[in-house]
């Protein structure tokens, strides 16, 4: 579905992303995890087309799409959160929900004036799915609150709930879980397994807490030094001795 090839990425003489090569297959809950620094948000950021790459290619459907713009790719199905939720926090809920639909007939001044029933009855519509959303993501006794006042795991769900109000193809999630108490960290990641299984959205994501990894991911691609150092299922990638090393700085066998 996706497919990066030898992506790059340079700030100075840093190399943030380095000739990086990886696919992404259509239905799949895929992991990206690494050490810090390891570039992972770097290359989520230029698929997402906040950054232009400074050399290589990014394929969705087979299409072209290095170097979009972030609007041209929600246009397409691609959408992402961010590692610190991105609400509208003196918007409630529901009305965070409401404003994700692109192209609303009342965000034209002259529909407001000569169809303002029109308007109200695409706000209807949207108020509906939003409240589909807020019910999947089990977010209704909190629907009327403001989204500044939400617990992080909240606002986590929140942004998940944003995305399924575009009907994405594809979701990018960075580190989804950081800040996330155990309780709402099942509840998204419950709801993740929900949207793929059920919905068919394709999912990659960013994650540290390797339990949750396990729990969802199949398969996993680990990043180091800019790179993609291995793919595999989450037991094949976390016995790796390169991956090991990675992370601890020595391999197993210099443990023992």
């Amino acid at each position: 579905m996706l497919e990066v090839r030898n992506l790059s990425k340079f700030f100075g003489g840093i190399h943030a992303v380095d000739d990086a090569s990886l696919t992404i297959e259509q239905g799949s809950i895929t992991g990206l995890i690494g050490p810090n620094g390891a570039g992972k948000t770097t290359l989520f950021n230029v698929i997402s087309g906040l950054y232009r790459p400074d050399a290589g290619q990014v394929y969705f459907d087979g299409q072209n799409i290095t170097g979009k713009a972030p609007h041209e790719l929600f246009g397409d199905g691609i959408l992402r959160t961010f590692q610190i939720a991105h609400e509208f926090s003196t918007l409630s809920v529901r009305e965070n929900l409401m404003v994700v639909p692109g192209g609303q007939s009342g965000e034209r001044l002259v529909d407001t004036w000569l169809r303002p029933s029109n308007v109200a009855l695409e706000e209807l519509q949207n108020q509906e799915r939003a409240d589909e959303v807020i019910d999947f993501l089990q977010l209704t006794a909190v629907a009327n609150e403001l989204a500044g006042n939400l617990s992080g795991g909240q606002k986590k769900l929140l942004e998940l709930g944003r995305t399924m109000m575009a009907e994405p193809k594809i979701v990018f999630l960075d580190e989804v879980g950081a800040g996330v108490n155990r309780t709402l960290l099942k509840t998204i990641g419950d709801s993740i397994i929900r949207l793929n299984q059920e919905r068919g959205y394709t999912f990659c994501m960013i994650e540290h807490d390797m339990e949750f990894i396990k729990r969802l991911c199949d398969p996993v691609i680990v990043m180091a030094s800019g790179s993609v150092l291995a793919r595999g299922t989450p037991d094949e990638v976390m016995n790796d001795e390169a991956v090991i090393e990675a992370y601890l700085g020595t391999g197993r066998k210099h443990q023992r």
